[in-house]
C-alpha cells in the first residue's frame, strides 16, 4: 500500500517555529531607551517591517565564506539604521554602533524568542513517524545559537539558511539545496512556512508540497 508520509519535513524558522516577544519595535525601544533613545515601539515596529520588506533578500552569493558574518551584521545594521532613520530619531543616537552590536548580539540569544506552543509536540510527532526534519529559512547563523538555546537543534538533521548558501527563499533552489542534503526528491518533501509567497508558493513551485501555517499576521 503507497503511503503519504513524506521522506522530509522541512520548516520555515521565524514566524513558525519561533517568534518576537511582543513585538520587535517593543525590544528595539526598550534597548534604545538604556541608549538614552525615547522612541514610540509601535513606530519602531512599523518602520522596521517596511525598511525589512524594502531590503534585498539576505544572501551573498559572491562572497567567500568567511566573510558572512560581516555580511550578515552589515544587513542587519543597515534595516535597524534606516528602522530609526525613518522614525526620525537616528540624530539622538551618540552611538549607534554600540547599540546596534547590543541589539544582534541580544537576537542571537533566546531571551527575545518564544516557541509556538504546537511546535515541540508536532517535531515530536513526526520524528517518531521516522519522518527527517530540516529548516529552510532566509535567517543568518545566529540561528544555530537561538535553536540550540530554545532546545530545538536536535529535532534537525538539516539546516538551509539564506545567508550561507547564496540564495533566499522565494528562489526554488534554496529548495534544491536542501533537499540535496537528505537525498530527497521534491515529490517527497513538505515545506511549512507562514509566508503564501516565500513558504507556500515558493515550495509548491519548486516541487514540494507547500504547506501555509497562518500565524495571525501579515505576510
Amino acid at each position: 500500500m503507497k503511503t503519504e508520509q513524506p521522506k522530509v519535513i522541512f520548516l520555515d524558522a521565524v514566524g513558525t517555529l519561533f517568534d518576537v516577544k511582543g513585538s520587535v519595535g517593543e525590544v528595539y525601544s526598550q534597548i534604545a531607551r538604556a541608549f538614552n533613545v525615547e522612541v514610540n515601539a509601535e513606530t519602531i515596529n512599523k518602520t522596521f517591517f517596511s525598511c525589512f520588506k524594502a531590503s534585498p533578500p539576505p544572501a551573498f552569493p559572491h562572497i567567500d565564506e568567511q566573510d558572512i558574518p560581516q555580511s550578515e551584521f552589515a544587513w542587519w545594521r543597515n534595516i535597524s539604521y534606516q528602522t530609526f532613520e525613518k522614525a526620525g530619531v537616528i540624530a539622538q543616537f551618540s552611538d549607534f554602533s554600540a547599540f546596534f552590536s547590543e541589539i544582534y548580539i541580544h537576537f542571537g540569544t533566546t531571551e527575545p524568542w518564544f516557541v509556538y506552543a504546537d511546535v515541540v509536540s508536532s517535531l515530536k510527532k513526526w520524528q517518531k513517524m521516522g519522518i527527517e526534519l530540516g529548516i529552510i529559512s532566509n535567517f543568518d547563523s545566529r540561528i544555530y545559537s537561538v535553536l540550540q538555546g530554545l532546545e530545538l537543534r536536535d529535532f534537525f538533521k538539516s539546516i538551509t539558511i539564506s545567508t550561507q548558501v547564496g540564495v533566499a527563499k522565494p528562489d526554488p533552489k534554496i529548495f534544491a539545496i536542501a533537499l540535496e542534503k537528505h537525498n530527497c526528491p521534491p515529490t517527497a518533501a513538505w515545506h511549512i512556512g507562514d509566508s503564501i509567497r516565500e513558504d507556500y508558493q515558493a515550495a509548491n513551485a519548486a516541487g514540494l508540497r507547500g504547506i501555509w501555517i497562518n500565524r495571525h499576521h501579515e505576510d
